[in-house]
């Protein structure tokens, strides 16, 4: 489940995204979602587009992808939706203030003022 500033840093990356795939008159298929978990295992993000000959809500539909691909919705603007799916594996997408964690490094004779040590003024 997104939170909003999560969801709305994704809206902000899918505001540049061209739509990769569509849904045409037939539908949601088997193949149309095999071939949109694939996109969304290397690319994390998908813009999709319903083209107007399918007659669908563009919303149900992108709530029915998500839940038979566990993505996530994350907008629907007219015709097109975005759907997000975390790889756990390669994760491409990394939401601010998730970055990794650095180790610190300590600074040799010096203290935690940024003075030398007693030990570093008798070398």
């Amino acid at each position: 489940m997104l939170k909003g500033k999560q969801r709305a840093y994704l809206r902000s990356i899918a505001n540049t995204l061209k739509p990769v795939t569509q849904i045409g008159k037939e539908g949601v298929t088997e193949s149309f979602l095999e071939q949109l978990d694939d996109m969304l295992r290397t690319r994390e993000i998908v813009k999709v587009t319903i083209l107007e000959n399918a007659g669908l809500d563009t919303k149900e539909t992108a709530n029915a992808v998500c839940e038979a691909l566990r993505a996530e919705f994350v907008q629907a603007i007219g015709f097109k939706f975005t759907v997000y799916k975390k790889n756990l594996e390669e994760p491409k997408i990394v939401f601010p203030g998730h970055e990794q964690a650095k180790a610190k490094v300590k600074a040799e004779d010096v203290t935690k003022k940024g003075k030398p040590t007693k030990r570093a003024s008798r070398r």
